[in-house]
Parts: structure tokens; sequence; C-alpha cells
């Protein structure tokens, strides 16, 4: 069968390609070899906001008398919490399902290999085969756990985040490798749910990718709520031939064995581009990417490719962003080229961390003269009021023109308001205008304000 597009992959960056496309007129189809709606949908970033969502309301129920709410000592059912996590991800996955039928889009289960350009051959679980034909093709392959030799994952001592997230039983105790996102809300998540977690990080601050500031403060909370943190450290090997598992970790002043039922391996994402026909189609690679253009075009004609599987971000947001502008760019249209250095992350721990654009040392090292202001949650009426008094924000401006450089927080519902700095940063918004444009008190959403007037020396709170 021919169509306009074939979409090779249904996540957070295939599937709204392949709407956009069928908006934009196109006849499409998409290949999925598992799950509509892909990793983030089924095994990453929706089921585990769903496990955090009940880590975050055992700890509400555990201090409900800091509220003046009596009740009796709340007991967490581990079962129960994995169940409603995948309940959560399984409706998702049938609200892509329900989009796909929407908008006319041909679903195709199996694996996808292609031959030639234009040219894709599907492979379903019982072993039949079919041959798609399209003008053009979307390679939407995204990433999965990376493996270090020195922690082979076997799915039951050794786990990677699909394993951690359908654990039969809750760990009495797991070491954790990695503190990124994944590592740092599964540290979160474990502990608040009881399990002694003991978190180890290679670089020598955890959530390396942060500001300075966030790192330290964030590493001060899990203390605080008893996780063990070991930085500049490395498991040089893990033995598992015992109950549970013992792992040689190299740390500044000697190797340490660690004990713990469990390890979980959070170290990164490789992309899944073996096997599915790129050296057949002389489609160049990078550093295991896919080399693209800024369209995301490959080197071949036709060919794009978006998401984890290419050298950008491996973020939901920014693989959609990518598979709408390859869509509407295989349309006829011009897109306007995404820029990656206005890309929010967030982690979903708890306090909450988002940031967007440069770091304070970023931007130092880019030349800038920098005004830096920091607002303390701890001075919020809205954080005291809600007992959440965790964390701060903190603003980045050009000293000499107010430019908006970076934006970086750490608190309760941070997710939600990072949007603001990058609407800002979107429309070049200088420190001035954050200063004049009236925030609603009492918000959280304040901290943005109040860290401008500390970054200018106009603070009428703290």
């Amino acid at each position: 069968m021919a169509y306009d597009l074939i979409v090779l992959g249904s996540g957070p960056g295939g599937y709204p390609a392949a709407i956009r496309a069928s908006q934009l007129g196109k006849k499409v189809a998409i290949v999925e070899k598992e799950s509509l709606g892909g990793i983030c949908l089924n095994w990453g970033c929706i089921p585990t906001k769903a496990l955090l969502k009940s880590a975050q309301v055992f700890e509400y129920a555990k201090h409900a008398a800091d509220y003046g709410i009596e009740t009796s000592a709340p007991t967490a059912n581990f079962e129960g919490v994995v169940k409603r996590s995948r309940g959560v991800a399984d409706k998702m996955s049938k609200g892509v399902q329900f989009l796909m039928k929407k908008n006319k889009i041909d679903v195709i289960m199996g694996y996808g290999k292609l031959l030639a350009p234009g040219k894709l051959e599907v492979a379903a679980a019982d072993g039949s085969k079919q041959i798609l034909e399209a003008k053009n093709i979307v390679i939407a392959t995204g990433g999965r756990a990376r493996q270090l030799p020195t922690m082979p994952i076997d799915g039951k001592k050794i786990i990677g985040y699909r394993e951690a997230m359908v654990l039969p039983t809750q760990p009495k105790s797991m070491i954790i490798c990695g503190s990124g996102a994944i590592g740092s809300e599964f540290a979160y998540f474990y502990n608040s749910l009881g399990t002694k977690v003991t978190l180890v990080e290679f670089m020598p601050r955890i959530v390396p990718v942060e500001d300075e500031d966030i790192s330290r403060e964030l590493e001060r909370q899990f203390r605080k709520h008893g996780i063990t943190v070991m930085t500049d450290s490395e498991v040089k090997q893990v033995d598992t031939n015992g109950a549970g598992v013992k792992a040689t970790v190299k740390t500044p002043s000697g190797d340490v064995v660690l004990e713990a039922d469990i390890l979980l391996s959070a170290v990164g994402v490789v992309a899944n581009i073996e096997n599915i026909g790129l050296e057949a189609l002389g489609i160049k690679t990078d550093k295991g990417k896919i080399v693209v253009d800024a369209n995301g075009q490959t080197n071949v004609k036709g060919i794009y490719a978006i998401g984890d599987c290419t050298p950008g971000q491996a973020l939901a947001h920014v693989a959609a962003k990518e598979g709408i502008n390859a869509a509407e760019h295989l349309s006829g249209h011009h897109p306007e080229p995404i820029d990656y250095n206005n890309i929010p992350g967030c982690t979903y721990c708890s306090p909450e961390i988002a940031s967007v654009g440069y770091t304070e040392k970023a931007a130092k090292d880019a030349g800038y003269e920098v005004k830096v202001g920091k607002f303390p949650f701890m001075a919020s009426g809205k954080a005291s009021a809600a007992g959440a008094t965790e964390g701060f924000v903190k603003v980045i401006y050009d000293a000499k023109y107010g430019e908006f450089l970076g934006c970086h927080m750490i608190g309760m519902n941070v997710t939600e308001m990072i949007a603001e700095a990058v609407v800002a940063r979107k429309l070049e918004t200088t420190a001035h205008e954050i200063l004049n444009a009236i925030h609603p008190h009492p918000t959280m959403s304040e901290g943005m304000k109040e860290a401008t007037a500390m970054a200018y020396g106009e603070a009428t709170d703290v």
C-alpha cells in the first residue's frame, strides 16, 4: 500500500508527526512494534508521574497532623500503587488509539525496517511480513536504557526503569546508579514509600545538568529525607550471587561495598537505531544518533528522523515539536526552527526541579556579565500556607540589556511554573517587563517576579 507518509514509532514524537501530516491532507500510516504512545506514555513520562503522585499522597497522609488533620497511620499498598500507574498508562494509550482513528491514520503493528528510500518492511508478531511504500518516512524509534558492562541488566536484581515501575514487591533497600531525572525520581519514589535508597552519581554533583545551586538544594533535601547520596563515585562491579546485590563502588576515599535487594541502573538513554535499515540506505549517524538538519531531514531525500534517536535533548516535548516540524516541512511548509537553548527541563521528584536557558556558570562562560536573583520559597506566603517552603526561584539576566538568560527552580509545583520563563524568553522579554508584569498573590508564581526584584535590588518581601 502507498502512503504520503509512514512514521516509524508512535511515541511522543511519532504520533504528533502523524497527526499533523494528516491535518495537512496527507495519507499517513504509523508503524509500532509494541504499544501506541511509545515508551514515554507506556513506560516513561506518564506512568512514572502516576507513581510519584501516589508517593506524594502518601507523604501528605503521613504528615496530615501538620495540617490539623487527625488520621490513623497510613500504609502504602505497593501493588495498588503500581496497578494505578499501569491503569493511567493504559488509559492514555487508548487515547492515542482514538486519535489515530479520528485522524484517519492507519496503525500497523510490527517491527519496521527500511529497505530503500520510500520503502519499509513490517514484520508482525506472527512472523508475517508486508512491504509499505511512502513518499516520506519519519524515523521516530526513540531510545532505551543505557547498559554499562559493570551493571548488566538482568531484570531481577539489576534492573532498568521499566522493571522499576512494575516490581512485584517493594524492595527493602535499593542502590540507584545515576542521578539524572530518572534516577532522582525513582530515588524519591522508593524512599518515600520506605525503601532504603542509596544514590550513586559519577559526577561531582547530583542532577549534573542543572544549575549548581539546584544540585546543592536537591542533595540537601534528599539527605534530609534519609537518602544516602554518593557523588564522585562509580560502580565498578556488581555481585548478584547472594540473596541481593553487592556493589563495589569507587569513591574519593577508596572502594566501598554496598549491599541492597536491588540495583537500578539509570545511567542514561541510548538511541534505538540498530536493525532498522540505516546502513542499507547510507543514512548518516554520529555517536549513536541519526544526523539531521534543522528540519529533521537526514542525508537521504524523503527520510526524516526526530526525537531520542537524533542529537537533540532526549525529552518528550522536544520530540513532539520535532515531529510536528518534520510533518510541516515534508508537506511544503516552512516551520520555525527549534531554539534548543529555550527547552524547559523538568524533574518530578519532591521537591520538583524545572529549568530553562543558561545556568549561571554557562552564562558567565559565554561571556555575559550577569545579574542573578534568588527568591526562597521560605519567604512565600503561598508556600508557607501549603507547607512547602523548600527551594527557591533563581533568575539570570544579562546586566547590560536585561536579557532573560536563564531560570532555575526547585520547589512544589515548579514544573507548572517554568512555562512563564519559556514564553518570556521566546518573546525576548527583559527583566524590566517581568518586574512590571503584576503577578497574582498569594501564589508560588510570584517567585519569578520576586527573584527578578532580588537581582535588581528592588525586593520588598525578602
